[in-house]
């Protein structure tokens, strides 16, 4: 994504009804349809990052425009197709619903803050929305991840794009980073209570003859973990404390990892060699969530619940139960309002327009008559 100018400073002040403070919760991104021009676009700036892909530039640039983009985009823009929706990508749509909702339980908990989202790559980037903040008299702004698991390879990308806008701007925002989150006792009860939720409609799996909880993370290579990123650690310490929390023994579960690229070793075991082994062990039925996406998009519609799914029951499974993403999940958007109003702390978030004060002074007057 080419940077976004800085829009041209105004001596005004910021418009009344605006809140000096923001959030911008930042997710992966998405192509802009399931096209095959839309996703080709889309992978070029995802590959391109050395975040994502470590290998030598000059080679790498040689395997993304010689093997990967005259083909892949064609055959990825078919599984987008198999999952978008009437109001477009799952993930775009999930995301600006949880951005909408978060906001507005912000406002209930007494903060007056602006919430936005952004993209890390594609549209809605992280530099137009920083821009456009800026621009309505943002002068704090805590960039809050939608990766419950830090990792290099996201987390620390969307740094990455802060930190170049911020190298472009010269009146920077006080910036805060809410970097992970994977053993907050409220996102363990979201998910918990998903789970639940789930199997008070569509029953519980008997675990005693041999059903099996799966979660399902995405992956990363073991190189990355052997130099320090600590992504692999915070999903077991996830899924460990989701497991718990349903009262589940270990041998209940299992935590796989899914969405290998190329030919590196990558953190195992892998999900969908997993299952096909489950089902022709005599697993009949498996239930999979995916706790590390908070959204649901290609990796968990797609990739889990058609991939997957018929990985598992071509070879010999008979039930596969996928539990859907947290989205707009009421106990995980209050989680996700406290998660926020920690880093929010000591931050101005208050009304101090004179319009809302005068909101604020009425309703003690009227408060105060009744007394």
């Amino acid at each position: 994504m080419p940077f976004l100018p800085e829009p041209p400073f105004t001596h005004g002040k910021p418009p009344v009804n605006k809140a000096s403070t923001a959030v911008l919760l930042c997710n992966l991104g998405t192509p802009d349809a399931p096209t095959t021009s839309a996703v080709r676009r889309f992978l070029r700036e995802f590959l391109s990052d050395h975040r994502v892909v470590e290998i030598p530039k000059p080679i790498w640039w040689l395997i993304l425009n010689a093997f990967i983009l005259p083909f892949r985009p064609s055959k990825s823009a078919a599984k987008y197709a198999s999952i978008w929706m009437t109001q477009g990508s799952p993930l775009r749509y999930w995301t600006h619903k949880q951005a909408t909702l978060l906001e507005g339980w912000l406002g209930e908990a007494g903060h007056r803050v602006t919430v936005r989202h952004a993209m890390r790559y594609g549209s809605t980037s992280i530099p137009e929305q920083l821009n456009q903040l800026k621009a309505d008299g943002v002068s704090r702004v805590l960039i809050l991840s939608a990766y419950p698991q830090y990792s290099a390879t996201t987390t620390a990308s969307v740094l990455d794009a802060v930190y170049n806008w911020a190298g472009h701007v010269r009146s920077v925002p006080e910036l805060r980073f809410a970097n992970h989150y994977h053993d907050d006792a409220g996102y363990i009860s979201a998910l918990e209570q998903s789970v639940h939720q789930y199997w008070q409609v569509n029953g519980k799996p008997n675990f005693e003859h041999g059903d099996q909880l799966v979660m399902s993370f995405h992956g990363i290579t073991e190189r990355s973990r052997t130099l320090g990123d600590p992504y692999f650690c915070e999903c077991m310490k996830t899924a460990r404390l989701l497991g718990e929390a349903l009262q589940l023994t270990p041998s209940n579960y299992k935590v796989t990892f899914q969405s290998r690229l190329g030919r590196a070793k990558w953190l195992q075991p892998y999900t969908e060699p997993t299952l096909i082994e489950m089902a022709k062990s005599g697993t009949k039925r498996v239930d999979v969530i995916c706790p590390g996406f908070n959204c649901d998009g290609l990796e968990t519609l797609e990739e889990i619940n058609m991939e997957a799914r018929h990985a598992f029951t071509s070879s010999g499974g008979q039930y596969f139960h996928y539990i859907p993403c947290l989205n707009d999940n009421a106990a995980w958007i209050s989680a996700l309002s406290s998660i926020t109003q920690k880093h929010l702390s000591g931050w101005p978030t208050q009304a101090t327009d004179a319009a809302a004060l005068k909101i604020t002074q009425d309703e003690a007057m009227k408060a105060g008559a009744k007394q």
